[in-house]
């Protein structure tokens, strides 16, 4: 099984303890905000994982419905529900076939899954994707936000895509789908460095786990890119 699905499988109360720390200084929680979604809003998140997104969002008022396909990873986000007495409705399905009626949402979030697709698929990756595009555009009324989040490296000074077939997803998205992109800076902040190392390294890996002491980080670079659109007025997806 690939290493990110196992962990999705298996593992989601780890990933979002580690995911937790992230974001130190607000910035994305700020892009989210100010999407402008108001209280009876309509906010579909797709491979909304353990609830990052809605739990952001739970004091704008909205309708909030989160995607996600891992029956682990919905547990835990079920879990951060209950936690913070949210409302939102969870549904296990995949991004590429979403059960919800055409032009529901004002918003469509997509935050770390679809560049997934890139590697669990290389020969037929956007054929892919394009299912996914395809839906979030299905699914937003006609001048709805669309907003695409992924990573731009971990552990980096600088941002940019952490591997090839990344770069190559990123491009696209904004070539063939009219995408914009934003970076922000959203690391991660740990107790010390033995957190950093005993949150991250199941997930990033040895090498990161070992950067990490050589370099003392309790504040872990992180890079993160928002692509947002606005959905068109016509019935084209594109």
């Amino acid at each position: 099984m690939d290493h990110f699905r196992q962990i999705y499988a298996s593992r989601a109360g780890d990933y979002h303890r580690m995911i937790a720390a992230e974001d130190a200084d607000g910035q994305l929680q700020g892009v989210l905000q100010a999407l402008g979604l108001r209280a009876g809003g309509r906010l579909l998140d797709l491979g909304s994982g353990t609830g990052r997104v809605p739990l952001m969002l739970r004091a704008a008022g909205a309708q909030v419905v989160g995607l996600e396909l891992a029956e682990d990873m919905l547990r835990e986000n079920a879990a951060q529900r209950a936690q913070v007495g949210g409302a939102w409705t969870l549904v296990q399905a995949d991004m590429r076939a979403v059960p919800l009626p055409t032009g529901w949402a004002d918003v469509v979030t997509a935050g770390w899954a679809i560049g997934h697709l890139r590697g669990w698929h290389d020969a037929d990756w956007q054929t892919q994707m394009d299912a996914v595009l395809a839906e979030m555009h299905r699914v937003a009324a006609p001048g709805g936000r669309l907003v695409i989040m992924e990573t731009l490296t971990t552990g980096a000074e600088a941002p940019a895509p952490p591997t090839p077939g990344l770069a190559e997803y990123y491009a696209w998205l904004e070539a063939q789908w009219g995408f914009e992109r934003q970076v922000i800076r959203t690391d991660y902040v740990f107790a010390g460095v033995d957190e950093a190392v005993a949150r991250t390294e199941f997930f990033f890996g040895p090498e990161l786990a070992q950067a990490i002491r050589q370099r003392g980080w309790a504040r872990l670079p992180e890079w993160t890119g928002v692509w947002s659109k606005r959905t068109p007025l016509s019935e084209s997806p594109r």
